[in-house]
C-alpha cells in the first residue's frame, strides 16, 4: 500500500483504505481539474453515495415483515459485506487476466444490467418462515432484490481507479487521490439518509429516486470507459511505482494476513455488536444503525490523515479505560439511560476502531500488494459480520459477541511503556499475566457468593461493592495486552454469577428476535419473563395467587379497565346481545392477559417469536395459559402477515402488546396496519395499545392516526401513580392508549376521568408502510 508518496510534480499526497465499498484517503487532490478528473471523481462520488444509501433503504424495506428486530440490519451488514468482498474479487480477477478493453465492456454490461429490475423493492410473494431463523431469507431476499446492483457499485471503486491509471492524466501514476471523491459519497450518503431521505420522502420516493441515480452511474461508469478506450497499454506496475518514487517491500507472509484480518475483524464485529447491543432496547431505526457504521468509517478517514488528528500512543493509552467503561453495562445487568448508553458504547466503538486501523496503517504492504491487502481486509469484515449475525446466535445463549470483541480488543491493542526484561522477570511477568487476571477473577466470584450468602438483594450497593474495585483492579493490568485481556475475560466471566434485576436464572434461550430468559425474583415471590433487559411477563409463584395478573397488566391497572369494559358494556354495545367476546392478543409474552377471559370468550394469540410461544406454553415456566385460556391459538409468525388471514370482523378487542425489546414494531403503528385491524373489528370494536416504553412516547403517533381514520382515541397514563411498594408488590406502572369508531364502543372508559385525549404536537404526521420518523417521538432524558 502507498504509505505517503509525492509524485515527482509534488501535485498529490495518497493516503488511501478500503471499506464497504469506499477507499477512505486523507489527500490533496491535484491542482488541476481536467474533464477526465472530474468525471471520474463525480463517478467514484454517485457510486459511494448509491452504495450506503440503498444499504439502509433496503433494511428498512425488510423491517414490515420481520418484526423490527434488531438483528434485521446485521443480517443485511453481513450480506453487503459478502458482495462488497465478491466485487473487490471480480475487479481483482478482471484487472489481472483480462485487457483494458473487455474490462470496459464487460464491466458496462454489467452496470446496464441492474437497470432491468429496478426500482429495489421486496420481491413480491416473499414471506419470512415462521418456525426457523429468516437469516437465510433476508440473504436470499437480498440477493435477488438489490444483490447486483449492489456487487457492480462494490466493484466499480477498484476498477475506476485502475482504469483513471491508464487514461494518460497528468496524475495518473498515482491514482489514489480519488478515493477522497469516494469517500465523500459514502459518507454524505450515509449521514443523509436518516436526516434527510427518511424523515421527507416515502419508502417508494426513495427507491424511485436511488433509481434514478442509479442510471446516472451507469451513464458515467460508461463515459469513463470510453475515454480510456484508446489510451496506450499501461506501463508496468513496477516502472509506474518507481515513477512516482514508491517504495518496495517484502512478499507477505501468513502471519501478516493474518494479523491484517484480526485487526479488521475486531473493529466489525464491535461495530455490529455495538448497533445490536443500542437496538436491543432501542428501536431498530436507520439513525442508530447509521452511527455506529458512520464512527467506523471515520477512524480509517482519521488515521490514515497526514496529521491525525488523535495521537495514536495518546489512544492506546486510553483504550483500556474505554473498553471498561463499555462493560459496566453488560457485567453490572444495569440499564442506563439513552444520554448515557448511546454515547458510552460509541465513544468505545471508536477508540477500538481507530486504534486497529491505525495499526492495519501503520503496517501496510507496497502498492503492488494493494489489491491482495483490500481482499484480506474485506476478509476481516465479512468474518467479523458472520461471526456476530451467523454464528452468535447459534452457538452463544446470550448476546455476549459485543464484549467479546472488546477482550479481542484488549487483546490486539499495543503494548504501553513495555521495556525488555531480564530472562527471570519477562517469566514472571508472563506468569503474572494469567496468575493475577485469575486471582481477579476468583476475588470476584467470592465476594459474589458471599453476597448471596448473605442475603444482600442485587442493587446498586451490591454492585458498586463487586465491580467497583474489579474493574479498578483490572484497569491496573492496562499496561500489558495480554494480562489485560485475560483481566476483561476473567471480569466478564465472573459477572455471569450476578443476576442483578434477573434474579436465579431457569432457562435462557436466544432466537433471532432477542434473548428470552426465565427466572424467580430474588426475593422467591414471582416468576418473571425477560426479553433483553424489558420485562415481558411476570407471575405468583404462590399457587393460590398464581391466576393473578401482574406487572403492567395488574388488577388495579389500565388493561384490567379495559377488559372490564368489554365485558360490561351497556346495550349500546355487544355485550349485552352477546356477551361472549372474541379477543386478539399481538404478543404473547408470559400469556398474562388470558387471566381476563370471562366464559365462553374465546382467545387468538399473535406471536412473532417461536421461543416466547414455547416458554409461555410450557406449565414449568408460566401457567396463565394452562390455567385460564387452555383452548387459546397461537399463531407464530408477523401479526399483519398472520392476520390477513382472519375473517373481517372477528374480534371484539384487538390489544397490540408486541414488543422487540422496549418498542412496538414500527409496522405495527402505520395507516395500513390501523386499516387491517379495524377490517378485523366487529362494528364496535376496541383496539388497545400498550405503549409502556422507556424510550418513546408513542401517543401523538397514534393519536394522529386515530384523528387521521376518524376514530375516538382515549390515553391512560398510569406511570406517575403507582408507589414504590406496588411495584414490589408487582405492580407495573403502565401507559395504555384504546380506539373505537364511536364513543359508546368504549363503555365505562368513556366516562372514566382517567382515560383522556391525547394531545398531538404540530407537525406530527401519521406514519405509513412507506413512512416513519421515530427522531420525534424518541425519549433522549
Amino acid at each position: 500500500m502507498i504509505r505517503r508518496v509525492r509524485n515527482h510534480s509534488g501535485d498529490t499526497e495518497s493516503l488511501f483504505f478500503p471499506v464497504a465499498g469506499c477507499v477512505i484517503q486523507g489527500v490533496n487532490a491535484p491542482k488541476a481539474a481536467s474533464p477526465v478528473l472530474i468525471l471520474f471523481s463525480l463517478c467514484l462520488f454517485v457510486a459511494a453515495a448509491l452504495l450506503f444509501i440503498v444499504e439502509l433503504m433496503m433494511a428498512k424495506m425488510a423491517l414490515p415483515v420481520l418484526g423490527g428486530a434488531a438483528a434485521v440490519w446485521n443480517t443485511c451488514l453481513v450480506f453487503y459485506q459478502g458482495v462488497l468482498l465478491a466485487g473487490y474479487l471480480y475487479a481483482h480477477a478482471a484487472t489481472r487476466w483480462l485487457g483494458r478493453r473487455w474490462q470496459i465492456v464487460l464491466h458496462s454490461v454489467l452496470a446496464c444490467a441492474p437497470l432491468a429490475i429496478l426500482p429495489v423493492h421486496i420481491p413480491r410473494g416473499w414471506a419470512p418462515p415462521t418456525q426457523a431463523s429468516p437469516v437465510l431469507w433476508i440473504l436470499a431476499m437480498l440477493s435477488v432484490a438489490v444483490g447486483m446492483p449492489f456487487f457492480v457499485l462494490s466493484a466499480s471503486t477498484p476498477l475506476l481507479q485502475r482504469w483513471f491509471s491508464q487514461s494518460g492524466h497528468p496524475s495518473a501514476n498515482d491514482p489514489y487521490f480519488l478515493y477522497a471523491a469516494s469517500n465523500t459519497g459514502s459518507l454524505l450518503g450515509l449521514l443523509s439518509y436518516p436526516l434527510l431521505l427518511e424523515p421527507w420522502l416515502r419508502l417508494s420516493v426513495q427507491s424511485r429516486w436511488w433509481s434514478y441515480g442509479y442510471l446516472l452511474f451507469a451513464v458515467l461508469a460508461i463515459l469513463c470507459g470510453a475515454l480510456v478506450w484508446r489510451q496506450p497499454g499501461p506501463a508496468a506496475d513496477h516502472a509506474l511505482q518507481q515513477e512516482a518514487g514508491i517504495e518496495f517491500g517484502d512478499e507477505g507472509r501468513w502471519s501478516e494476513r493474518l494479523r491484517w484480518i484480526a485487526l479488521a475483524f475486531v473493529p466489525s464485529s464491535l461495530m455490529i455488536g455495538t448497533t445490536t447491543a443500542l437496538t436491543t432496547d432501542v428501536p431498530p431505526i436507520p439513525l442508530f444503525w447509521v452511527l455506529p457504521l458512520a464512527l467506523y468509517l471515520l477512524s480509517f478517514v482519521l488515521v490514515f490523515a497526514r496529521r491525525p488528528p488523535v495521537s495514536h500512543e495518546w489512544l492506546v493509552r486510553r483504550l483500556p479505560f474505554l473498553i471498561l467503561g463499555a462493560l459496566v453495562p453488560t457485567v453490572s445487568k444495569t440499564k442506563l439511560p439513552l444520554m448515557v448508553l448511546v454515547p458510552l458504547y460509541l465513544l468505545a466503538l471508536f477508540a477500538v476502531a481507530m486504534v486497529c486501523h491505525a495499526e492495519l496503517a501503520r503496517g501496510r504492504p507496497r502498492v503492488s500488494r494493494l489489491t491482495e491487502f483490500y481482499l484480506w481486509i474485506s476478509v476481516g469484515g465479512v468474518l467479523g459480520g458472520v461471526f456476530n449475525s451467523l454464528v452468535a446466535p447459534l452457538v452463544f445463549p446470550t448476546v455476549i459477541e459485543f464484549p467479546l470483541a472488546l477482550i479481542f480488543a484488549a487483546l490486539l491493542r499495543p503494548p504501553i511503556d513495555q521495556k525488555a526484561l531480564p530472562p527471570a522477570q519477562a517469566a514472571k511477568a508472563g506468569r503474572n499475566d494469567w496468575i493475577l487476571p485469575l486471582a481477579l477473577g476468583t476475588s470476584m466470584v467470592i465476594v459474589i457468593l458471599g453476597c448471596r450468602a448473605a442475603g444482600l438483594r442485587p442493587g446498586r450497593p451490591m454492585a458498586i461493592l463487586i465491580f467497583g474495585y474489579s474493574i479498578l483492579w483490572c484497569l491496573s493490568f492496562g499496561k500489558r495486552p495480554l494480562r489485560f485481556a485475560f483481566g476483561v475475560a476473567a471480569l466478564l466471566a465472573a459477572s455471569s454469577l450476578y443476576t442483578g434485576p434477573f434474579g436465579k436464572v431457569l432457562h435462557t434461550e436466544r432466537s433471532f428476535f432477542g434473548v428470552s430468559r426465565v427466572t424467580d425474583e430474588p426475593n422467591g415471590r414471582f416468576r418473571v419473563l425477560f426479553h433483553g433487559g424489558t420485562i415481558h411477563g411476570l407471575q405468583h409463584l404462590d399457587p393460590l395467587k398464581s391466576r393473578d395478573p401482574l406487572g403492567y397488566y395488574s388488577a388495579s391497572g389500565p388493561a384490567a379497565g379495559i377488559f372490564r369494559a368489554l365485558h360490561t358494556r351497556t346495550p349500546g354495545g355487544t355485550a349485552a346481545a352477546d356477551p361472549e367476546q372474541r379477543i386478539a392478543i399481538v404478543g404473547l409474552g408470559a400469556g398474562t392477559m388470558a387471566c381476563y377471559l370471562q366464559p365462553g370468550d374465546s382467545l387468538a394469540y399473535y406471536e412473532i417469536d417461536p421461543v416466547v410461544k414455547r416458554i409461555a406454553a410450557n406449565p414449568q415456566y408460566f401457567t396463565y395459559l394452562s390455567q385460564c385460556a387452555s383452548q387459546a391459538s397461537i399463531a407464530l409468525g408477523d401479526a399483519r402477515l398472520e392476520l390477513r388471514g382472519a375473517p373481517d370482523a372477528s374480534y371484539d378487542l384487538i390489544v397490540l402488546d408486541a414488543f422487540s425489546g422496549d418498542t412496538i414494531p414500527m409496522h405495527l403503528l402505520t395507516r395500513e396496519a390501523l386499516a387491517l385491524y379495524l377490517g378485523k373489528l366487529s362494528p364496535r370494536g376496541i383496539l388497545a395499545f400498550h405503549i409502556s416504553n422507556l424510550y418513546l412516547d408513542l401517543a401523538p403517533t397514534l393519536a394522529i392516526l386515530a384523528n387521521d381514520a376518524g376514530l375516538i382515541c382515549l390515553l391512560d397514563d398510569d406511570t406517575q401513580g403507582v408507589s414504590q411498594a406496588q411495584i414490589d408488590a408487582g405492580r407495573f406502572p403502565s401507559r395504555w392508549m384504546v380506539m373505537a369508531r364511536n364513543r359508546a364502543d368504549l363503555g365505562a372508559l368513556a366516562s372514566d376521568a382517567r382515560w383522556r385525549p391525547a394531545s398531538i404536537p404540530a407537525g406530527t404526521q401519521a406514519w405509513t408502510d412507506d413512512y416513519s420518523n421515530l427522531l420525534r417521538v424518541i425519549r433522549w432524558n
